[in-house]
């Protein structure tokens, strides 16, 4: 929700995003890369919005999570590896484990022994003001909906490798080719928020996934 810094990812996310915004409230939707809507998410009509592989990190299936006052529904791809730093929102969330397994904890720091398993069918609610963070090591599309602005508060300042301001805060470029615990890969993008920096990396076959900084080595 790193990668939302991907989406949220929301989301996510996300390290869930491109697109950074200079404040530190961000919408969900802005956060992302490749953000999609199925058909008229705007309409009213029926309208059904299969659940398949997505290409992008976020898919709006109804509303928009920056309209204030009224309902949206949207989908979010985290990748293998993602974390989510902590963050809140000033909205209620509603979350959805739609494919594959999210874990999900509370608190103001990242705390792997807090996080609890949701696996594909699952929900959990999280009240306004709520500070959370996710983790996701094998992927998972997580379903989001609520009552807008759905707008993001991170814990702590988020760092995008793009931003020349931030080019201390990460070892590696673009580009790098490294070796990780998945296999070898290229850096596509990098994301940090406070002690926790991870990069997006294009596997072999262009698969993505998401790899914490310690442990990455150049190739």
């Amino acid at each position: 929700m790193l990668r939302c810094i991907r989406v949220v990812a929301c989301t996510l996310a996300a390290f869930a995003c491109t697109g950074e915004r200079p404040s530190e409230e961000r919408s969900a939707s802005g956060a992302a890369s490749g953000v999609t809507s199925a058909g008229e998410a705007e309409g009213r009509a029926f309208r059904v919005a299969p659940l398949g592989p997505m290409s992008g990190d976020a898919q709006i299936l109804f509303g928009h999570p920056d309209s204030a006052g009224r309902p949206f529904v949207m989908r979010i791809r985290e990748l293998p590896g993602t974390v989510v730093p902590p963050h809140m929102h000033p909205v209620d969330e509603h979350i959805t484990v739609v494919s594959g397994t999210w874990y999900f904890g509370t608190g103001e720091r990242f705390d792997s022994t807090a996080l609890r398993e949701l696996g594909t069918g699952a929900y959990a609610f999280a009240p306004a003001g709520t500070t959370m963070f996710g983790y996701s090591p094998d992927g998972a599309i997580v379903q989001v909906h609520g009552i807008g602005p759905f707008h993001i508060h991170w814990q702590d300042s988020v760092r995008i490798l793009d931003q020349p301001e931030a080019a201390a805060t990460f070892r590696f470029q673009k580009g790098d080719e490294v070796a990780t615990p998945r296999g070898i890969g290229r850096i596509r993008q990098g994301y940090a928020s406070g002690t926790l920096i991870q990069y997006e990396i294009a596997g072999a076959a262009g698969t993505l996934f998401m790899a914490h900084e310690r442990d990455l080595r150049l190739r």
